[in-house]
């Protein structure tokens, strides 16, 4: 060490050190010129991006790359100057007019071909239909759920103490109005209890009206201090029923859900929060600047400790959408959605993803009638009351259009069509099945269903609110639990095994 200090001191050592690293640098230039220069533009460019990838592809962690993923996946890319830039986990250059045939022929086709459609079944068919795939959904649910899990096994899970923690682009979101007070502060409560007063995100408040001095008093002050809070209004034209929309057919239509006892639909702020909530609410100003949102609802429990960064390990594991229970939606709500959906991919087929959750969207045996129903969609979603989404996905290409084809085509008002369909549809659609999470160990509740881990003996990770693997407290409500297909169809056995 000593001697090398003596040489750059001395100023010719120096000189001679600086004029070789010089002369590197001009022929690297130069390299790169010239090689550049012989290729077409196109070509060029297109070899910068093959680099660029098989880069990222090193740097990935392993879990975030499934084996069974037949498409090229390209990760967000990140940046402190452009949060919101949209890059990549989606390709749509597929044109491989094999691989396109091949998701029509599937997207058109049940999982189950062998099944005969709901009406032409005789009640005996019926009933021996939904016991057999009841029990055979069931073992398998119940099966799964009764593993004892802590949290993720990853390379990688930011603690409170790191110096990452907290440090994600994400916020969390409640859409309330002054009337869910006192049902949202419990809530709130728990979120702090069990994850947020260790890693300290920020809440914005979403109102179609104001919010009064008491209510933005109150959720300041039951706050650490210091916690960033915001809240803020939904403009009309992005909130209230849209001119184009005949209101006295909108009447007769909902005259004629409200007989087949669909929920809500005489309720006109649910269509509105409906549509919001699908193509409207990650254009507010107050979220512009996230990358990531937990959706927070009145009236909902956590039950279990999450001792590391939620969002950090979406953002490091490459996720984009995570949730905790996956349900049948009620299919006299959306009798056309899939309809105007297969108009839309048709038109647009390359924002189709090979590696779709397609088998989930085409389940037909566990709800026949649905399947039938809603025209050829088993009706499964994710409940968005919980949600953990990546904001570019739903600014992306293929969903933005999509939901611009939805709009125009007036199904948020003439029928009910949900958030939670129009989400989990897209997702399904146009997303790798991989880069979305059920978040297993967050033990969730919102009534009548719940997501209750089995945690390991002597844990006192759980406040032991909820039983383990109950769904619900009503044997008659099993049936609307679509995590089995989710379990058996769509999950990668890497995936199972990721807890």
């Amino acid at each position: 060490m000593i001697p090398l200090l003596h040489f750059f001191r001395r100023s010719t050592n120096l000189l001679i050190i600086l004029f070789i690293i010089s002369m590197m640098l001009i022929v690297i230039i130069l390299h790169l010129f010239f090689s550049s220069s012989l290729q077409e533009p196109s070509t060029y460019f297109e070899n910068v991006k093959t680099q660029y990838d098989n880069v990222w592809k090193n740097l990935l962690p392993s879990s975030s790359l499934s084996s069974s993923s037949n498409t090229s996946i390209i990760p967000f890319e990140e940046s402190e100057e452009s949060p919101n830039s949209q890059a990549a986990l989606w390709d749509y250059s597929n044109d491989d007019q094999d691989k396109i045939e091949d998701i029509f022929q599937r997207l058109s086709t049940p999982l189950y071909p062998e099944i005969p459609s709901y009406s032409s079944m005789n009640m005996t068919y019926r009933k021996q239909l939904e016991k057999d795939t009841l029990a055979k959904n069931g073992k398998i649910y119940n099966d799964f759920m009764s593993t004892p899990i802590i949290e993720p096994k990853v390379d990688y899970l930011i603690r409170p103490d790191d110096e990452l923690a907290g440090s994600a682009n994400a916020t969390i979101l409640s859409l309330v109005t002054n009337n869910d007070l006192k049902e949202l502060l419990p809530s709130i409560q728990q979120l702090e209890e069990k994850f947020n007063k260790k890693f300290g995100y920020p809440y914005v408040f979403l109102n179609d009206g104001e919010f009064s001095e008491e209510f933005k008093d109150t959720i300041i002050n039951m706050l650490p201090n210091g916690r960033v809070v915001k809240f803020g209004q939904i403009e009309k034209e992005d909130w209230d029923m849209p001119d184009t929309i005949d209101r006295e057919r909108y009447k007769i239509e909902c005259e004629k859900m409200d007989k087949l006892k669909v929920s809500y639909v005489k309720k006109e702020s649910y269509h509105n929060m409906c549509r919001f909530y699908s193509r409207k609410f990650y254009h507010h100003p107050l979220l512009q600047e996230y990358k990531y949102t937990w959706r927070l609802e009145p009236g909902t429990s956590l039950y279990c400790d999450v001792d590391y960064d939620v969002f950090k390990f979406m953002e490091m594991e490459n996720k984009v959408y995570g949730y905790v229970l996956n349900l049948y939606d009620g299919a006299n709500s959306i009798p056309t959605l899939w309809e105007t959906t297969m108009e839309f991919v048709k038109k647009n087929p390359n924002y189709l993803n090979p590696n779709g959750a397609f088998d989930w969207l085409k389940e037909n045996a566990q709800k026949p009638e649905n399947f039938e129903t809603a025209k050829g969609y088993s009706t499964c979603h994710f409940w968005t009351n919980f949600e953990i989404t990546n904001l570019d996905f739903l600014r992306s290409e293929a969903y933005e259009k999509y939901m611009d084809h939805l709009e125009n085509s007036n199904g948020f008002y003439y029928e009910r069509w949900g958030d939670a369909p129009v989400r989990s549809i897209a997702l399904a659609l146009f997303l790798d099945k991989s880069r979305i999470h059920w978040f297993r160990d967050i033990a969730y509740n919102h009534n009548p269903y719940t997501n209750c881990p089995k945690c390991p003996e002597g844990s006192m990770r759980c406040d032991g609110r909820c039983k383990p693997g109950l769904f619900t407290m009503w044997k008659d409500l099993n049936i609307e639990n679509c995590q089995a297909t989710w379990i058996d169809k769509i999950m990668s056995d890497e995936e199972k095994n990721l807890y």
